[in-house]
């Protein structure tokens, strides 16, 4: 059976996280008027071959912040789904802690367009961009 969870709710404290934010460690800090930073406590189950986190999991983890990004400025009667998302990365990202800021740059009726940046001890190591499209729940 599927699972939803209103990220309005999860934003207010009023609602568990979903599934994802919780597997990957992502937890949400703060969120309001296009933005959202969040912690992602980094597991070493998500190492690659080399020793540091595999890319596709660093682009998941700012796809999880940049949703509460664009959360913010939905009404309840409506929802969002990535529809391109793009990581670039700076440097090698490790297990541990890292910060993820998220702004919608380009809010739209229909699309938006979000950017993400990641550190990790005070330094940049992956940004993400991404267009959301928004739409009516059903």
């Amino acid at each position: 059976m599927k699972s939803t969870v209103n990220l309005h709710d999860v934003i207010a404290g009023q609602s568990a996280p979903p599934p994802c934010d919780t597997t990957l460690g992502v937890r949400l800090t703060e969120a309001r008027d296009g933005y959202a930073k969040g912690v992602w406590k980094v597991s070493e189950s998500l190492l690659n071959g080399n020793g540091v986190i595999m890319g596709g999991f660093v682009g998941a983890a700012t796809d999880i912040v940049m949703a509460y990004a664009v959360t913010t400025l939905l009404r309840d009667d409506q929802m969002h789904a990535s529809i391109n998302l793009h990581t670039t990365f700076h440097r090698p990202l490790e297990a541990g802690e890292a910060e993820i800021e998220a702004l919608v740059e380009k809010p739209g009726r229909t699309v938006a367009y979000v950017t993400a940046t990641v550190r990790q001890n005070g330094k940049e190591v992956a940004s993400a961009t991404s267009s959301v499209l928004i739409m009516e729940k059903r």
